[in-house]
């Protein structure tokens, strides 16, 4: 039969929380175009319900995620990346469409993207190096320092960069032991709730990261605002709201990295998300323990170790 004479189907997006594929509770839907403004799809709009499952299934994941090896972790975002090499046609189509890129660009992009994962997974079991270590002690005792992550985040992604800066916000919450509840791109969520496909169908266990789209500002004040969560990436919100969710994480002590230059408004923007990314998104939403311990005392001339 010939393209012509058979029927399109259409895919139908959804959202991913609890390692599952539910519509929004609310039942809505909102429609998502390209740059042009010609119709992609229609996107569920989710709604504060959504928002506080996502965080019921993120704080459920967490012992397990935070207690596994860093080095299985690792294992784990090397396989997204592993995921996302063999589906690379397919989101270069989505980020072509929801950013109006050319096809070339998109393909950088998407490499960019499998590249970060890559970038990530090699630092699970190397961060720890970085951010702990031994302190010096006037006295018989061990006084090591130890990174642990923080818990719950909640990750605002940005909304020019539908997936290379998806990736660049998401990657790094969890390689260092946290879980994620992320709110996509507004108008172009399309690439992140493929992205939870990707999860599903990699190692990455159920509710370690849960994906929601929908208007950032309605989903954004529950997360804030909740005590179960234990910080909040600002990355994808403008001043005004920045401002707001950060008076509202400060009720329960929150984690806040604040809004970067990148997501401003200009050209440049997308340039920046392709730089090398360094570790300060990995130290972020990473809790230091320091622990004491004596040295203790060796033979009868009291030598120690």
């Amino acid at each position: 039969m010939s393209d012509q004479n058979r029927l399109g189907v259409f895919k139908t997006y959804k959202l991913y929380v609890g390692g599952k594929f539910p519509r929004s509770e609310s039942g809505r839907v909102y429609e998502v175009t390209d740059s042009k403004g010609q119709w992609l799809a229609n996107a569920p709009k989710s709604s504060r319900k959504d928002a506080r499952d996502a965080v019921v299934a993120a704080r459920k994941a967490f012992g397990g995620w935070s207690g596994a090896t860093a080095y299985n972790r690792g294992q784990v975002l090397y396989r997204v990346a592993e995921m996302l090499e063999g589906r690379k046609e397919q989101f270069v189509r989505e980020v072509a469409a929801s950013e109006g890129l050319s096809k070339s660009k998109a393909a950088a992009v998407v490499d960019a993207a499998i590249d970060r994962w890559v970038w990530y997974a090699g630092w699970t079991d190397k961060i720890g190096q970085v951010a702990g270590g031994a302190n010096p002690v006037a006295g018989p005792f061990f006084n090591l320092s130890t990174p642990e992550p923080t818990g719950v985040v909640a990750v605002l992604a940005p909304q020019e960069s539908s997936f290379l800066g998806l990736v660049s916000v998401i990657a790094p919450v969890i390689a260092t032991g946290n879980t994620a509840v992320v709110i996509a791109s507004a108008d172009a969520p399309l690439p992140a709730l493929s992205l939870g496909e990707v999860l599903a169908t990699s190692d990455v266990p159920g509710g370690v990261v849960n994906i929601l789209s929908g208007a950032t500002a309605e989903l954004a004040a529950p997360l804030a605002a909740h005590q179960d969560v234990n910080a909040i990436d600002l990355t994808g919100a403008d001043a005004a709201l920045a401002k707001e969710l950060e008076i509202a994480a400060a009720d329960n002590l929150k984690r806040v990295l604040r809004p970067q230059p990148v997501d401003a408004d200009d050209a440049s923007a997308a340039a920046d998300w392709l730089a090398s990314p360094g570790t300060h998104r990995l130290t972020a939403f990473l809790e230091t323990k320091t622990v004491w311990h004596p040295t203790g005392a060796l033979g009868a001339a009291g030598s120690s170790y």
